[in-house]
């Protein structure tokens, strides 16, 4: 089973280096889902590690459909992804009824290529699931981020079940959201390929001065590590 870290930073992407995982989803602001991370981050990322990296590409926090300019900055992030070497885009689209946005999409897909796409969480809002899902086949999308349409996974696992065997292992279900090391071999036992986790550790609390206040995280080593051992019983 493989392990992908949601690293928020460059300390959360070097500590999952070290802990041994084999991939990172790139991203910022985890208290809102995740938004695309920074140029700087990501330049600093890839030239001075060695995980592979997949870049999350969401400009901004809500829903998942865009206006013509926010789509248009996607695609601009997707590039720059790809300039710097990226392995890997994490984006999507819906229409505003929360379906899949099947044109665009299709188009994300084709600019990303030669890199693997993954369809991010927005997959969890769909209204109709098992047909999202064989769309995001179609489209000839790799593996789709979902907690089976739950906000934990360990609470969606039956849906996810059914969504994999749905799947007949035409794409990977990279199943994330509350995975940590005491619940993450419940999803190795169920056959799934993939999770995705934050592994996150509070390194700052709130200041007295509001700046959203919220606290500052990053992937504990020991915490991955702990996942690891549960999912492959070695470090």
């Amino acid at each position: 089973m493989l392990l992908e870290i949601c690293a928020n930073s460059y300390q959360s992407a070097k500590n999952a280096q070290t802990a041994g995982a084999k991939r990172i989803e790139l991203c910022s602001e985890l208290s809102i889902g995740g938004i695309t991370p920074s140029y700087g981050l990501i330049k600093q990322v890839i030239e001075e590690l060695d995980i592979e990296t997949f870049v999350l590409i969401r400009p901004r926090s809500g829903n998942f459909y865009y206006s013509d300019t926010e789509f248009e900055i996607i695609k601009n992030n997707i590039k720059i992804c790809k300039d710097l070497g990226c392995h890997g885009i994490v984006s999507g689209v819906l229409n505003e009824d929360k379906t899949i946005d099947i044109k665009r999409t299709q188009e994300l897909i084709g600019l990303s290529k030669p890199l693997p796409f993954t369809f991010h969480r927005a997959f969890d809002v769909v209204p109709n699931p098992e047909d999202a899902l064989e769309q995001l086949i179609k489209l000839g999308v790799l593996r789709i981020l979902t907690s089976g349409q739950h906000p934990k996974a360990i609470d969606g696992l039956e849906h996810l079940k059914a969504l994999k065997v749905q799947a007949k292992n035409r794409i990977t279900l990279l199943v994330g959201s509350g995975i940590n090391s005491q619940n993450a071999k419940l999803f190795k036992d169920a056959d799934f390929e993939e999770i995705h986790a934050s592994a996150s550790e509070v390194k700052h609390t709130e200041s007295s001065v509001y700046f959203g206040n919220t606290p500052q995280t990053v992937s504990s080593i020991q915490e991955i590590k702990a996942i690891l051992k549960a999912i492959v019983n070695e470090v």
